[in-house]
């Protein structure tokens, strides 16, 4: 039984309303509720228990329990206002179990002994139900239990204990700069996220573990009235796997560029961005018009990040490569077929891309996945060459391994877990190589920072992507600001035009916060790290054009 007839027949749970454009789950609550300590680990352990011995004798030959409390503040900021400011608690648990060879999934609310008992009693009933439909049995990869252990994301701040006043103050001041360097409208958010996740299962692992994440951004908008025209840069921050330090803006984190400031690392000076952002908007208003053709493109690692994550990220998910995923945003080119000939070129020698769920700071990062597999990196793509996807414990015997990559996920209690995307990142170059020195060796080309528009097929192959900012390169120089820039190509052929890479001091991430997948629909926060990366003779079209 595939993952979708599972989900329909399983009956899962309520999914989260949109506040904000955004998925908020749980209850509203007061800021003063997000500061409460959940249930302490011992009492977790006892309820895990509970649920453990209930499924084992109604006959579950494996059990995992999730018990969760999730928090979330979003605050929203218009200009001189605040929109909004969405403080929500979400906490219950999730029981998962095989019984007669098949996957059952229940979930509640009562966390008491009389209801999580109750839960897993329906999560085995569930399995049975589906049993008569499963034509083979669910095998799972073997799975060392890791004892009682905890893993917390080490922050120096907890965005939860900054007052919420002085979060307005930032963004208030953040909007009045833009304002003051030339925008008609600014708007600014930051998002803050904590996961309180205690994992237990038959295989002896009882994980307790604290997530934290964060996202500041904005939209800045110029406005030529007269000419009836606007422009807009957003921000260039990235979500990141990090407590409220982020916001820091140490300066030793800033990364130049040849056209000045380009992005961050490891801590954001929202102010100092949203500045630069009016600036840049307004000079967009005369930027040139871009001439179609092929371009050399040297892409900034905030705009790269997406295209990373759309033609990487989501064609190496070994449930979309099965076809699992075909009513929701597609399956992939990369096939079974193309990786058992272990010389399929997804793209240059230069291009190494691993997945990783380690990586400091980043959203992707934990200690253990909602499987209770450890955290660990391994290579999707090496020297150019597809070698491996992501696989999670009851897939990777269809890739003849023998244990899972440690990338399963659900995005609260109430969600089953399945393969999520982790990490996803481009290894910076060996040699020593700074933005500008790429730049010199540019004759025609554009520089694209920040990311944009984009579209991309069905099976993650003909794709199209714009950016924020565009500045046109000739005879190895910055010559002044383009517009109307969008690159076409299709995934193979853009890979393997990959043609040199900037090195570790340039390597920056990009994160999706809100990354959706699934049915009913999930979404999980993933990063995407990379240098400055160049791609030759790369197909430009003008987007303002109009036939």
């Amino acid at each position: 039984m595939n993952r979708r007839n599972f989900i329909n027949l399983s009956g899962l749970g309520v999914g989260g309303l949109l506040v904000g454009g955004v998925p908020v789950y749980g209850n509203t609550v007061s800021v003063e509720r997000l500061l409460e300590p959940g249930v302490d680990v011992a009492t977790k352990k006892r309820l895990a228990d509970i649920a453990l011995n209930a499924a084992r004798s109604k006959g579950a030959s494996y059990t995992d329990v999730r018990i969760g409390r999730y928090l979330q503040q979003y605050v929203f900021t218009r200009e001189k206002q605040v929109q909004n400011i969405s403080n929500a608690e979400s906490f219950g648990v999730g029981i998962r179990v095989i019984a007669n060879g098949t996957w059952g999934f229940a979930a509640t609310s009562d966390v008491t002994p009389a209801g999580i008992a109750k839960c897993a009693e329906t999560a085995v009933a569930i399995a049975k139900a589906n049993a008569k439909l499963q034509s083979e049995p669910v095998v799972l990869a073997p799975q060392k239990g890791v004892g009682e252990v905890s893993w917390k994301t080490p922050i120096v701040k907890n965005a939860f204990e900054i007052p919420v006043k002085d979060k307005i103050d930032l963004l208030l001041k953040t909007n009045a700069a833009a304002m003051d360097n030339g925008a008609g409208f600014v708007t600014s958010n930051l998002f803050m996220i904590n996961e309180q996740k205690y994992f237990a299962s038959t295989d002896g692992s009882y994980i307790d573990q604290d997530i934290h994440r964060i996202w500041p951004t904005f939209t800045v908008t110029a406005v030529d009235r007269a000419a009836g025209k606007f422009k807009t840069r957003d921000a260039f921050s990235s979500p990141m796997g990090m407590g409220y330090e982020y916001m820091d803006g140490l300066a030793s984190e800033k990364i130049p560029g040849p056209n000045g400031l380009v992005g961050y690392r490891n801590s954001y000076d929202i102010v100092e961005d949203a500045t630069l952002a009016a600036k840049q908007a307004k000079q967009k208003m005369t930027a040139k018009t871009v001439t179609a053709g092929k371009y050399d493109l040297v892409l900034d690692p905030n705009h790269l990040g997406l295209t990373i994550h759309e033609s990487v990220g989501h064609p190496t998910e070994l449930d979309r490569v099965l076809g699992y995923e075909a009513n929701y945003a597609g399956t992939s080119f990369a096939t079974l077929d193309k990786w058992k000939t272990k010389s399929f070129k997804y793209g240059s020698d230069l291009v190494n891309i691993v997945a990783d769920k380690k990586q400091p700071y980043t959203l992707g990062t934990v200690g253990y996945d909602d499987e209770g597999v450890p955290a660990k990196e391994w290579d999707l793509i090496k020297n150019g060459v597809l070698v491996n996807y992501q696989a999670i414990r009851d897939q990777v015997a269809i890739l003849g391994g023998k244990e899972s990559n440690g990338c399963c996920y659900a995005d609260n209690w109430d969600s089953v877990q399945f393969q999520r995307m982790p990490n996803v990142s481009l290894k910076p170059g060996t040699e020593k190589r700074s933005v500008i020195d790429m730049i010199k060796g540019v004759d025609k080309g554009i520089y694209i920072i920040g990311r944009g528009s984009y579209s991309i097929d069905q099976q993650r192959y003909n794709f199209q992507f714009g950016g924020q900012l565009f500045y046109e390169i000739k005879n190895g120089e910055i010559v002044g600001m383009l517009d109307d820039v969008a690159y076409q190509a299709n995934t193979q052929e853009f890979w393997n035009s990959c043609a040199q890479l900037c090195d570790k001091d340039d390597y920056r991430t990009f994160g999706s916060f809100f990354d959706g997948k699934g049915q009913p629909s999930q979404v999980s926060a993933v990063s995407h790290g990379s240098p400055t990366t160049r791609f030759n003779g790369v197909n430009v079209i003008n987007t303002g054009r109009r036939i």
